[in-house]
């Protein structure tokens, strides 16, 4: 009986192992299957994860989903208007001069610490007394200088109590919303800025964002995972996002193609028509403000002659660098601007393509044979310049025509803004994504003496030009702004620092089982209400 008994026995909790091994399994296997991640194909690195040292793209790309900013743009309808953000109001006083913010309370950041008006200070007074270091390239763009210089637009930033703050500036500033907005100036831990030092943004970044850095496999992937005690309730959507890095455009559709990844920009205007029609994969469209150009550093010979700028502006074939490398998508610029900001000049007559004209002018110039000069350019795609190193050939070609011999450097992407900042590059191609949908972050940010050497990577300086845009900072009626900026594009037409290549449109293709992905004009977006079936 006993053995029998114990026989039984064995069969019954042997049953019960199985099923309750099956049930493991399966809650395991569910448990997986509930674990969303997106992964985001991209064409080069992020520089670093601390968003006030940066000025590129990739590294805002990710930085945009581990910090919060005072206010925010409108990521849902995809503009640039303004919204509360870690600043839940503000008012605006003295004529515009005073700005005094009500914070959200109990935010923490995700290293546990609290976000207070404190640590807005600190993180400010880090960005103001940085000339020393030259670390913050966007904050003297975007306000005007550092701490002790004169041109310095803020005057002091304060905290009254624990949830306000004040800043106090020297003059009105029209876009200054607009600024505190842009992803440069989120907000980071100060306990965490401490603890890491120099290694922050290396190693670390630690903001009030809706997901936490996990690692960073360089020239590989970045992941994030969901910030568990983000303060907007029930986001992010997703557990974690993976930013992979494919350089190769083509190759990077592939990757689409075969499940390696779920999203991905820099799809070539190319391959669009081979993909728009397959229903697995969704096309959207990046709300147009950007910028493709060829620069001079003004400070080299020959590009310290305006006339030689000049004759290389009418050696420039936009058409057809449009119908080769943008499948005739994009528009041909003539304006350091896009057409869809306040006060784009769309009167101003653009050079034309003529080598004739090129030649005459540069014999002009005293440079009746040419010269010899080098292209820098960068190794990875971008949304406004899908093929920069065809781009380069292209422009080396017409060049020879009017005997510009240009040899080309390629440089990849987180050395490359480096050495333009340096002054190394004669020439370089560049563009830009607005930050922020006013045409001071265009005009001011990249070609305004205060920017030399920052964003200003043409060291081009004109205090003709410094004025205009300083009143059109100053001045809040609109139209009289638009016409400041007009002003601003005919001084900087003249003066040929670039030539305006192309305004892009910038796809991005994704699988169709996404939601709630809204690319945004600023060229970065918030993740936080994408999901993935």
């Amino acid at each position: 009986m006993k053995k029998k008994y114990f026989s039984l026995t064995l069969i019954l909790v042997l049953a019960l192992t199985m099923v309750l091994t099956g049930c493991g399994n399966s809650s395991s296997s569910s448990s997986n299957d509930s674990n969303k991640t997106l992964v985001f194909g991209r064409g080069a690195d992020t520089t670093s994860l601390d968003p006030a040292v940066v000025t590129d793209g990739e590294s805002f790309r990710v930085t945009q989903n581990m910090y919060d900013t005072l206010v925010a743009y409108d990521y849902k309808n995809q503009t640039t208007e303004v919204k509360p953000s870690l600043a839940e109001s503000w008012k605006i006083s003295d004529a515009g001069k005073t700005y005094t913010f009500k914070l959200r309370k109990d935010v923490k950041f995700s290293d546990g610490t609290a976000f207070n008006a404190e640590a807005v200070v600190y993180n400010f007074d880090r960005w103001m007394n940085g000339k020393a270091s030259g670390k913050f390239a966007y904050f003297p763009s975007m306000f005007g200088g550092y701490k002790g210089d004169a041109s310095l637009v803020i005057k002091s930033v304060t905290a009254p109590d624990k949830n306000t703050v004040v800043f106090n500036l020297k003059r009105s500033s029209a876009p200054f919303l607009q600024n505190l907005a842009m992803s440069p100036f989120a907000i980071s831990s100060p306990a965490a800025i401490k603890k890491y030092g120099s290694k922050y943004g290396t190693t670390a970044g630690v903001g009030t964002g809706a997901y936490v850095f996990k690692n960073w496999k360089k020239n590989n992937t970045i992941t994030l995972v969901k910030n568990k005690h983000y303060w907007k309730k029930g986001l992010p959507k997703l557990d974690s996002i993976v930013f992979k890095v494919i350089p190769d455009n083509s190759s990077r559709l592939n990757a689409l193609k075969n499940g390696e990844i779920d999203i991905m920009d820099g799809l070539n205007p190319s391959d669009i028509n081979g993909v728009k029609d397959n229903k697995d994969f969704h096309i959207s469209y990046r709300p147009p403000m950007n910028v493709a150009y060829l620069g001079f550093n003004v400070t080299i010979k020959p590009f310290d002659n305006k006339k030689v700028r000049q004759a290389l502006n009418m050696a420039v074939d936009k058409e057809a660098l449009n119908k080769a490398f943008y499948n005739g998508q994009a528009q041909p610029a003539k304006n350091p601007m896009p057409p869809v900001l306040l006060g784009f000049a769309k009167d101003l007559k653009d050079y034309p393509y003529d080598i004739k004209a090129a030649k005459k002018l540069l014999a002009e110039a005293g440079y009746p044979h040419g010269f010899s000069t080098t292209l820098y350019t960068m190794s990875n795609p971008r949304d406004y310049m899908p093929q920069p190193a065809k781009t380069a050939e292209a422009i080396q070609s017409t060049f020879g025509k009017i005997g510009v011999k240009v040899k080309i450097e390629n440089v990849e992407w987180s050395s490359y803004i480096e050495k333009l900042q340096k002054g190394g590059a004669p020439m370089y191609l560049m563009g830009w994504i607005g930050d922020n949908g006013d045409p001071d972050n265009f005009l001011y940010t990249l070609l305004d003496k205060d920017s030399a050497g920052t964003n200003n990577l043409s060291f081009y300086k004109s205090e003709k030009l410094h004025k205009v845009l300083i009143d059109a900072q100053t001045e809040t009626n609109v139209s009289k702004r638009a016409a400041l900026y007009e002003k601003a594009q005919q001084i900087i037409h003249e003066d040929a620092p670039w030539v305006p290549l192309e305004y892009a449109k910038a796809a991005i293709i994704g699988k169709s089982t996404i939601s709630g992905y809204a690319p945004s004009p600023t060229g970065s977006e918030p993740l936080e209400n994408v999901t993935i079936k």
